[in-house]
């Protein structure tokens, strides 16, 4: 295990953890707070960092950036679910 791996699964841990409270109150509330724009991009850039952690051997920040990658395409539903 090298230190990159660690360091970069525990920064998207604690990014993980502050996006958990948006996509519960988003359930919560049944409201859409971000835009289709933001969501989708970031879901889609997220998904391919995790790609290329994969590719470089970097198992605890893929299966981070992926978990990430989901809430991100959660709250992308959200916002096609609850349109304004």
């Amino acid at each position: 295990m090298i230190w990159q791996d660690i360091l970069i699964s525990i920064a998207n841990i604690i990014f993980g953890y502050s996006l958990a409270f948006q996509v519960y109150k988003g359930f919560k509330d049944k409201k859409k707070y971000l835009t289709l724009q933001t969501s989708s991009l970031t879901a889609i850039g997220l998904f391919m960092l995790s790609i290329s952690f994969f590719t470089l051997n970097l198992i605890y920040s893929t299966i981070i950036a992926l978990f990430n990658g989901t809430m991100w395409f959660l709250l992308f539903l959200q916002g096609l679910i609850y349109r304004d």
